[in-house]
């Protein structure tokens, strides 16, 4: 994926990634949006088999489920000391309030380093200097077609939560060490702040030899 740095408004620096585009499967006969949300909408589509590994064509037709959404982000903020802004959200969902990283859907047109900014801001009541890019990745796509930006976040100075009126977000600081505990002992299990984490340390970034 292609990055580019960009200076904001602010005076912060971001490495941007491209946003993504999904593009139509091959074999498509029809797509049908089943169901429109506020954050997500629903496709049917119904998909020509590909032909078999004898080149001879499959009978029948595919029909797949699928979820729409504009994409999202991950941030991982790093206080000058090295520890790391967690949150602990409610999740209606699977009925769990979980440790995470702070995250968030991209607005309509809105770019993945904008999102980053304003997320972090709402959810940690942290502004950061330097929003750096750091990987992307599909996070379900059995049925989903969420791309995940991931984003490190330092030179933070605290400005207070901004937290959405439906929200209800916890923050608290821990040492590497100490997530990495959380991660161990089954406390942290929201796979794209684990994700996120093990790519940093490891030094690892995808798409960027």
């Amino acid at each position: 994926m292609d990055c580019g740095m960009n200076n904001s408004s602010d005076g912060s620096v971001y490495t941007t990634p491209t946003r993504h585009v999904v593009t139509d499967p091959e074999g498509l006969v029809s797509r049908e949006t089943t169901y429109r949300g506020a954050r997500l909408h629903l496709e049917r589509l119904v998909i020509k088999p590909p032909a078999g590994p004898n080149g001879r064509s499959r009978p029948g037709e595919l029909v797949r489920d699928v979820v729409r959404l504009a994409g999202a982000v991950v941030i991982l903020p790093i206080l000058d000391d090295g520890r790391i802004v967690l949150i602990r959200n409610l999740r209606h969902a699977v009925n769990r309030t979980l440790w995470e990283l702070p995250a968030g859907m991209l607005e309509p047109d809105e770019k993945p380093e904008t999102c980053a900014g304003r997320e972090l801001i709402e959810e940690t009541g942290y502004r950061s200097d330097r929003v750096e890019y750091l990987a992307s990745f599909y996070t379900t796509p059995g049925f989903c077609d969420e791309f995940m930006h991931a984003f490190v976040a330092s030179g933070l100075r605290f400005v207070g939560q901004q937290l959405e009126a439906d929200e209800d977000i916890e923050t608290a600081v821990r040492t590497p060490e100490e997530v990495h505990g959380m991660i161990a002992d089954g406390q942290l299990i929201d796979a794209k702040s684990i994700l996120t984490v093990l790519l940093y340390e490891s030094g690892i970034r995808p798409g960027r030899s």
